[in-house]
């Protein structure tokens, strides 16, 4: 990956040609995203307009020959967290800035795209339409899935872009110390953490909206983004501290993706980090013991 970093930032032309190459697709739109993202942060907000106008062109054709508004919502929320972190260097405050990605796009959503959600929950329906009919054979009664709705859907997407902003985020920033500055973005995101009073109202607007019904608790989720990738950066913080390697990262994000309470356990440490601060008190207990190894 750091190849193409390097061939991107040779050049004008080669920075154009893979981020519209990369938005024409909607498995790569993620590259083209953070190319964007990396020529933001190196040479400031025109040049990387200048190449969002481009890699918005494939992705706007996407969206009218396939009614898929992923690519664009993903180069347009990347671009903005990009914009966020180059002008406030605080990836804290560019990672809570996704919470409003996600909140634009699944209103405009609902807003410009009532027929890509339509499609959307039709799609489901069939599928679970077939499941009943398999579950129903086997069993003695029928069963009955609840079906998704619009606004269940929007909120999904929403919460998907916000995610997806900040890996394309992280990935340029990667990138951006890859080449000028190696080793600066572990640091950097080891210490990621957000302020107390941050981290409480993030989780309390989730709680309430999830409060609301089923139909919220996907744009809950929203709320959750930036409580999720504080703990993964304690995690890592802490990984680092105890000098373990990365095959005991690569358990944890395996048990991370597949299992629900290992989510939940992340975002608490988050905001019990927020409040204790756990990074000094681990740095404290280090340098207790070298002052005093016996």
């Amino acid at each position: 990956m750091k190849g193409l970093a390097e061939f991107v930032m040779r050049s004008r032309f080669r920075a154009l040609l893979v981020a519209v190459i990369g938005a024409g697709s909607l498995m790569f739109c993620w590259i083209s995203a953070a190319v964007v993202a990396l020529v933001t942060l190196r040479r400031g907000a025109q040049e990387g307009a200048w190449l969002l106008l481009w890699a918005l062109l494939p992705a706007a054709a996407l969206l009218y020959l396939a009614g898929d508004a992923g690519p664009v919502s993903l180069l347009l929320g990347t671009t903005v967290l990009a914009l966020v972190l180059r002008n406030s260097v605080s990836l804290a405050l560019a990672v809570l800035a996704s919470v409003a990605v996600g909140l634009i796009t699944g209103a405009a959503l609902q807003v410009f795209a009532a027929a890509m959600l339509e499609q959307i929950v039709a799609v489901f329906g069939e599928f679970l339409a077939g499941m009943e009919e398999q579950l129903s054979v086997q069993g003695t009664e029928p069963v009955v899935l609840l079906r998704p709705t619009a606004l269940q859907v929007a909120g999904m997407l929403g919460a998907g872009t916000a995610m997806t902003s900040v890996l394309c985020l992280l990935l340029a920033r990667y990138w951006q110390a890859a080449l000028y500055n190696p080793g600066g973005f572990g640091e950097e995101f080891r210490a990621l953490a957000l302020p107390r009073m941050v981290a409480l109202g993030l989780a309390l607007a989730a709680i309430a909206l999830a409060a609301l019904g089923s139909e919220y608790r996907t744009w809950a989720m929203m709320f959750m983004v930036p409580l999720t990738f504080a703990g993964l950066a304690l995690v890592h913080a802490r990984v680092k501290w105890r000098g373990q390697g990365a095959g005991w990262l690569t358990g944890f994000y395996l048990a991370w993706l597949f299992f629900d309470p290992v989510k939940l356990l992340v975002v608490l440490f988050a905001i019990a980090d927020s409040w204790m601060n756990f990074r000094q008190r681990w740095a404290g207990g280090a340098a207790k013991r070298e002052d005093d190894p016996d």
